[in-house]
């Protein structure tokens, strides 16, 4: 069952507005991130695109131009409420939603106060809204079943702010990084809290670029053209082959710990899985010495297993990780979109020699749905559910067949 998938390269970092080029130069149509940015702030900016050229490479440069006098901030209740009150798609709201909501739990951390308090300065002007949400309607409008992005270039050096003169990568953007892939990569802000916020909540992880068959792509422009250095965010749109019916090549890694705080454990976890490894958990063992302790066990893909190995070596107290390849089996599965009152989730149906066996609703998208629309998380799964059966999905029935194209 092959799966479209999206892949960032952000190897010369990241900022809303590279990535809406980069959305804009692969084909995403303009008047469906002008209807969406229209929604929310009515009469206030203009989107335009062009052609430039950074470092001697075409690319596509998206410019936010204010028409109205905007005040220089806004906190995060301010922003929540003009999108929930906007006439938006509700993938769309749901997804910048969350982006201004891990912005805003990121900020709140940085200054120690609550995340309803927060004033985004820079990342609460007309420009930063405008590139949030054009951003998540551009990548709804795609239908991609998934979005990875390669390591991700922070930048070094001072770059100055509403609060003075700062070290990068900035404090909002450490804060985001946690359990991500990154490195210095260059001179100067490479990668903006805006940036880095898109892409830990609308992709599912790192990884080098898949095996895929490229469809399209897109390069997104930064404000600065830098000699010798591309500074630009690109974006392949492609088809891969889904994982499901054969047997997959995959390393399994392991260490034996007993020394780690276990409040440690669920951050080393979600790190690895955010990393892009196929799974990661921990067993309770006795060790040498009668000492309780933990097996960690890691599977990942051959060529995630540098990327996996420092995260194991650099998160926990482990010296040493043995490891060994092992063949895993996956049923096929296939992602499907159910309708709910105001908005849709994605159900994922496990599948084997025509017949279903697992429906499952994917939990981030009950959860948002959730969050946006004051319902319980077991109602929204309940009705996702029932919805998948509607159309066919049910455990031990056959697998329907797909609607034709058009």
């Amino acid at each position: 069952m092959a799966e479209r998938l999206g892949w960032v390269d952000a190897s010369a970092g990241v900022a809303g507005d590279m990535l809406l080029g980069a959305l804009l130069d692969a084909g995403v149509d303009p008047a469906v991130v002008r209807t969406a940015v229209d929604a929310v702030l009515p009469g206030a900016v203009e989107i335009t695109y062009r052609q430039v050229t950074r470092a001697g490479l075409r690319a596509t440069k998206a410019d936010v131009r204010p028409l109205l006098d905007d005040p220089p901030h806004r906190t995060w209740r301010d922003i929540e409420g003009m999108l929930r009150s906007a006439s938006l798609a509700e993938d769309v709201r749901v997804r910048a939603l969350a982006v201004f909501g891990r912005l805003a739990e990121a900020e709140a951390r940085v200054h120690g106060i609550a995340a309803a308090d927060v004033h985004f300065h820079e990342v609460g002007a007309l420009d930063s809204i405008a590139d949030v949400v054009g951003v998540c309607a551009g990548l709804d409008s795609l239908g991609l079943d998934r979005l990875v992005v390669g390591r991700i270039a922070l930048g070094s050096g001072t770059t100055r702010a509403a609060h003075g003169r700062l070290a990068v990568p900035v404090p909002a953007v450490l804060e985001l990084s946690t359990g991500w892939q990154v490195s210095a990569g260059g001179e100067g802000e490479l990668t903006t809290p805006t940036g880095m916020a898109l892409l830990m909540t609308l992709a599912d992880g790192n990884a080098d670029l898949p095996a895929v068959t490229v469809e399209r792509s897109g390069v997104g422009a930064g404000s600065r053209d830098t000699p010798g250095r591309a500074n630009v965010t690109r974006l392949v749109i492609g088809t891969a082959q889904q994982v499901g019916g054969a047997a997959d090549e995959l390393l399994l890694l392991e260490t034996n710990v007993d020394d780690l705080d276990p409040r440690l454990w669920p951050g080393v976890l979600a790190g690895l899985l955010a990393a892009g490894a196929a799974d990661a958990w921990l067993t309770p063992i006795l060790a040498k010495k009668g000492r309780p302790a933990h097996v960690l066990s890691v599977l990942v893909r051959p060529e995630q297993r540098d990327a996996a190995l420092d995260l194991v070596l650099g998160r926990t107290s482990s010296l040493g990780v043995r490891i060994q390849p092992v063949a895993r089996y996956a049923v096929p599965r296939l992602m499907v979109d159910v309708a709910l009152a105001h908005g849709s989730i994605a159900v994922k149906v496990g599948h084997r020699n025509g017949v279903v066996l697992q429906v499952t609703p994917e939990f981030a998208d009950v959860a948002a749905y959730a969050r946006a629309h004051g319902r319980a998380e077991q109602e929204v799964m309940a009705d996702a559910l029932a919805a998948a059966v509607r159309l066919g999905y049910r455990a031990g029935a056959p697998l329907p067949e797909p609607d034709p194209p058009g």
